[in-house]
Parts: structure tokens; C-alpha cells; sequence
């Protein structure tokens, strides 16, 4: 990009590169095994259980989709980041580094969509119907059309270089600086500020619904604090996983196209992105902890007593569909 430089700070390149590879191979490590485990737990549930609620459900299913995705794209990202080389191809690398930015601006929006869900239930929960499940499916396309189309930019921006590089190392295309601008005043704006007010803007709402002593509409208390903790929960995923990254986002732009700074904020500036990069990850972690902790139903259904019973329930119907000449003990009914 065009721009204003300063090119009196020394080249740490290579430092800075062996720092950016060990911090994404071990906080990717770690994420990787709890965020499979949790969202495919997270489907499993909602996919056997919970498909008959009248909550969010839609939306948490395509939130863990998305979380799930991001999840698997990590092993190839350690791999890289462990051995300093890619082998895969550049197709592969471009299509994982485009499922990055995705999968992260997807599940902002499946975030925003079950605080405005739940917000809209405790303020008026008998216009909950039939026809506005089939309208959450509807928005749940439209969601992922539009971040697909969104996020196209990130990779179209990247290219050449060589095959064996990948992801940070990516060389960024030359534009204007007014593009360049645009674009992430864009992301900024739609892919933050905006979702991040409508869930400030929920929580603000629900907080006051639970205040209200003389409600429109008579509903259990303890119902709406469900709501609220969950509204505070999408809000508390905003500020730990994607404010920094989003505070550094346009610092980091500003740093890689080297405009007039000090030298030593550029160096914390690069240092400090990929730790919010990884950050912006860790809501494949949080996400399935929110769903156990805010939403009684899947709390339920994961206690001991149920799943036992479940898994009997689930053998016994097997028997009784198993053809009449099979033997129960062949079936260990």
C-alpha cells in the first residue's frame, strides 16, 4: 500500500517471524483439542435433542458450524507454523486462509443473531412463531452469502510470493491508500462496531426488561435471567475474542504499510497482532462453555443421569426395529 514511510527502524524480520510461527503453533495447539471436542459435542446435542426449542437454536447450530470449520483448518496451520513450509499447495492455502476471516466474521454475526433472538423473546415472547423459525433459516443463508462475499477481499489482496510460504507471510497486493482505507474502515465498521452495538444494544434492553416490575407481558423470572446471561455471554465473547483484534487490525495495516511511527510502536504493534489473531480463535473455545452455562436444555441433557438413559432409549428402539428373526441376546437387548 501507498504511504508515508519510515524506513530508519532496523529489519527484525526474521525475529519477528520466529515469534509470529511459535506463538500461532502453541495457542493454536491448544485451542484445538477443547474446540473440537466442545463444538462437536455442541452439534451432536443440539442435533438429537434440542431440535424442537423454541430458543436460538438455529443460530447456535450455524455458530458451532462455523466454529467447527475454523477448528479444522488449524492442524494445517500448526503444521506450517512448525515446520516453516508449505506443502500443500497454494489453492489449499488461500482457501485457509479465506476460511479464517469467515468462519471469525460468521460467528459475529450468528452472535449478534441469538442476542437479538433472545433479547426479542424476553420483550415480547408470544410473537415467537412457526413462521419466525422459518425466517431465522432464511437469515442464516442470507448470513453466510453476505460474510462469504465480504471476506473475499482478504484473500484476492494476497498472492505471489512463494508456494512454500503461507498465511502471515502472504505478500500483500499493491493498492491506493484510499482503497486500503476503505476497505478497513468497511471491516471495521460492518464486521465490529456495528454488530458489536446491536449486542450492547441487547444487552442494554434485556438488562432492563429484568428491571421492569410491572412487564406487558407476564413471564417466569428465571426465564429472562437465562436470556440476559446469554445476551451477556455473546457480549463477553465481543470484548475478549474480537475487540483486540479489531483495535490492532488498523494499527497492524498501518505498521505493514510502514507510515511515519515510532520504531517501537511498530514493533509492539506486529508483536501484539498475532496474539489477538489467536484470540479472535479462542471463541471456538468459549462458545460451546456458553452454550452449557446459559442454556438450561443443553445443561440438561449433558448431566450423567440423561445420558445413559438416552443412549438405553436409543438401544432399545434399535431392537425393536431389528428384524423380528434376529435374537435379542445377538443384539444384547
Amino acid at each position: 500500500m501507498n504511504g508515508p514511510v519510515n524506513d530508519s527502524c532496523p529489519d527484525d524480520s526474521s525475529a519477528l517471524q520466529h515469534y509470529e510461527h511459535q506463538t500461532y503453533a502453541i495457542i493454536y495447539s491448544i485451542i484445538l483439542v477443547p474446540g473440537l471436542i466442545g463444538n462437536v459435542l455442541a452439534l451432536w446435542v443440539f442435533h438429537v435433542y434440542v431440535k424442537e426449542t423454541k430458543k436460538a437454536v438455529i443460530f447456535m447450530i450455524n455458530l458451532a458450524v462455523a466454529d467447527l470449520l475454523q477448528v479444522l483448518s488449524l492442524p494445517l496451520r500448526i503444521y506450517y507454523y512448525l515446520n516453516n513450509s508449505w506443502p500443500f499447495g497454494r489453492g489449499l492455502c488461500m482457501f485457509c486462509f479465506y476460511l479464517k476471516y469467515v468462519n471469525m466474521y460468521a460467528s459475529i454475526f450468528f452472535l449478534v443473531c441469538i442476542s437479538v433472538r433472545r433479547c426479542m423473546m424476553v420483550l415480547n415472547p408470544l410473537s415467537y412463531t412457526t413462521c419466525r423459525r422459518r425466517l431465522d433459516r432464511s437469515l442464516c443463508a442470507a448470513g453466510w452469502l453476505f460474510v462469504c462475499l465480504c471476506c473475499l477481499p482478504f484473500p484476492l489482496l494476497r498472492g505471489g510470493g512463494s508456494d512454500s510460504k503461507c498465511f502471515a507471510e502472504l505478500p500483500v497486493s499493491p493498492v491506493p491508500t484510499w482503497a486500503g482505507l476503505v476497505l478497513m474502515v468497511g471491516a471495521e465498521l460492518l464486521g465490529f462496531l456495528l454488530p458489536f452495538g446491536v449486542v450492547g444494544t441487547c444487552t442494554w434492553l434485556a438488562a432492563g426488561s429484568l428491571r421492569d416490575r410491572h412487564p406487558r407481558v407476564p413471564q417466569d423470572g428465571g426465564e429472562k435471567r437465562r436470556a440476559l446471561r446469554m445476551v451477556l455471554s455473546c457480549a463477553g465473547v465481543f470484548l475478549l475474542c474480537f475487540l483486540p483484534y479489531h483495535v490492532t487490525f488498523p494499527l497492524h495495516w498501518a505498521a505493514k504499510s510502514r507510515w511515519r511511527s515510532s520504531c517501537q510502536f511498530r514493533a509492539t504493534v506486529l508483536r501484539c497482532h498475532p496474539v489477538t489473531l489467536c484470540l479472535a480463535s479462542l471463541n471456538c473455545c468459549l462458545d460451546p462453555l456458553m452454550y452449557y452455562f446459559t442454556t438450561e436444555e443443553f445443561r440438561r441433557r449433558l448431566s450423567r443421569p440423561e445420558l445413559p438413559e438416552s443412549l438405553h432409549l436409543q438401544r432399545r428402539m434399535s431392537c425393536i426395529t431389528t428384524d423380528d428373526k434376529a435374537l435379542p441376546s445377538e443384539l444384547g437387548c
